[in-house]
């Protein structure tokens, strides 16, 4: 087998150069085990066919809330595991053999720049498209990932492009690869799809996103454009494929894969809506997942695809309509956590014409909240999250990422006392996003005051002026993981047993009336002017 022979000295020098690039991800094992349990003894490489049915994605009757569907859109999954054998692992007459394998390998999960991730996500999207009998209108100059693309995109188009990511997505995070056709329930991606269209359309386009469809867009985007906008807003969307490509290849290594792979990758998906919150939707959650990496990424990721819903309502520390609106209820469910936090603010506004408009911003922090009368923190981000989803990460130019203020303890006279209130940057009294006490209003002011964010409307038709809204819900999440909560529940336990010890009385020392202090008052105001003497 090819994967022994590496350690011979006769090894042709490109077949060690791609091992050692694939080692350098950590996949050389997988690699080997993968090919030692697909490929044919006889011929000595692994089936095309065989391959194509372990990349098949194969789901029964895809359902979302959003917005309709297209009928052809089964089958663009149903081809995608041919179109990525076909693209990136050059198959023989016997097959893809070892080397092959891992040239593909490389080629879908190597380490390259960001844009040539998303020329490999485009081609696969392209050619997934014309297999499935649709029109695509993007032109690919090469078969190379760093080749030019020309054309454009539908709005339709990238709807089913987020919608095949998130099939991938899906694969990668399900426990067990199903042999049987399983349900997919799609996010609603409205919001990324109108930030797309709002970052790409040419022109003035006169695009209502408050009351307009997805699937009656007729605005083309360039691609050009389109690829920019992937860069700077959802820069992890091209991680998608290339999770999915190792996911498939690291179950074909397991033991019971074998020839027979999984003709579904998916388990059932109707567990898609096991979280029960108002504002952090799978498709919300999808969104901002795409914006981060890391640790952080696969947090929010847990709710998107929730395994296990008590552990996803686990990381919900605060909800305004469930603990009760005003700083001190929020104060107490947060205090004590020391690791980031997404928040995120549902609020409702008039535009000029009195017309109620709904939208939802969002802040994360790097860390907990703090009492404090000035700015702080190491970083963050604000997020546009519904109708249009948009980020904008921090400028580096200002450091006023959070500011959380309590009202003083005890009678404290201040000459000019500090907002009550959270505040997210701008400056002190000028804050860029500013919740009051009650947490009945939220004020957005125009990104002019803020150097600590990139500027950008919060919602759509924002303006200069300063907006008030009437805010209908509060969440917060805790995206520290683990050991942050428990840290946070060791804190909670510890103020309370101190809460229960200053409210207890030693009612030994009142027992006795001579040593009572109500005996003593009572002595000086009888007598004031007799002479005492301390028992010492």
């Amino acid at each position: 087998m090819g994967a022994s022979s590496s350690s011979e000295q006769s090894v042709p020098i490109e077949q060690r150069e791609a091992e050692s690039l694939a080692a350098s991800t950590g996949a050389l094992s997988t690699l080997q085990k993968c090919f030692s349990n697909l490929a044919d003894p006889q011929s000595g490489a692994i089936p095309t066919d065989a391959l194509q049915q372990c990349f098949r994605l194969s789901y029964e009757n895809p359902v979302t809330g959003a917005f309709e569907i297209p009928d052809s859109f089964p089958a663009v999954l149903d081809q995608l595991g041919s179109c990525v054998v076909d693209l990136f692992f050059v198959s023989e007459k016997g097959g893809v053999s070892w080397i092959e394998l891992v040239r593909g390998y490389n080629r879908c999960c190597a380490r390259k720049p960001l844009s040539m991730c998303v020329t490999s996500l485009l081609r696969v999207f392209t050619v997934t498209l014309k297999k499935a009998g649709l029109n695509c209108n993007l032109e690919f100059e090469t078969g190379d990932n760093d080749c030019k693309i020309s054309g454009w995109l539908m709005p339709m188009d990238v709807a089913m492009l987020l919608w095949m990511c998130w099939g991938m997505s899906w694969c990668c995070r399900s426990r067990e690869f199903s042999k049987e056709k399983g349900s997919l329930c799609l996010p609603d991606v409205k919001h990324i799809v109108l930030s797309a269209v709002e970052s790409c359309g040419e022109g003035d386009s006169g695009l209502n996103v408050w009351e307009c469809e997805v699937s009656g867009l007729e605005v083309q985007l360039p691609v050009g454009k389109f690829v920019s906008w992937v860069m700077k807003t959802v820069s992890s969307l091209p991680g998608c494929f290339t999770e999915f490509v190792y996911a498939v290849l690291k179950h074909s290594a397991s033991e019971e894969a074998r020839l027979e792979c999984s003709t579904s990758s998916a388990a059932d998906s109707s567990s898609t809506g096991a979280c029960s919150s108002d504002l952090l939707s799978p498709g919300i959650a999808w969104a901002i997942s795409l914006t981060l990496m890391g640790p952080l990424s696969e947090e929010i990721s847990r709710a998107c695809f929730p395994t296990d819903a008590n552990a996803i309502n686990n990381d919900l520390l605060y909800r305004s309509h469930l603990h009760g609106r005003g700083l001190n209820r929020f104060w107490s469910n947060v205090q004590g956590y020391q690791g980031p936090l997404l928040v995120l603010i549902s609020a409702t506004s008039e535009d000029g014409s009195a017309n109620k408009r709904n939208w939802i911003i969002g802040a994360l922090t790097h860390q907990g909240f703090e009492n404090r009368d000035l700015f702080y923190g190491s970083s963050g981000s604000l997020y546009a999250l519904s109708p249009v989803f948009h980020m904008y990460p921090p400028t580096g130019k200002e450091r006023n990422y959070v500011y959380s203020h309590l009202h003083p303890t005890g009678k404290v006279y201040e000459a000019k006392p500090k907002p009550v209130g959270i505040g997210f940057g701008g400056s002190i009294g000028n804050e860029r996003i500013y919740v009051d006490e009650d947490f009945s209003k939220v004020t957005i002011r125009h990104h002019a005051t803020d150097k600590t964010y990139q500027s950008g409307s919060l919602f759509p038709d924002q303006g200069f002026l300063p907006v008030e809204a009437l805010i209908t819900e509060v969440e917060i999440w805790g995206l520290g993981g683990r050991g942050a909560k428990e840290v946070q529940d060791s804190y909670k336990n510890r103020e309370q047993l101190f809460t229960e010890q200053r409210r207890k009385v030693d009612l030994k020392t009142f027992a006795n009336w001579e040593d009572s202090p109500e005996k003593m008052l009572m002595d000086m105001i009888s007598n004031p002017n007799v002479i005492r003497r301390e028992d010492r």
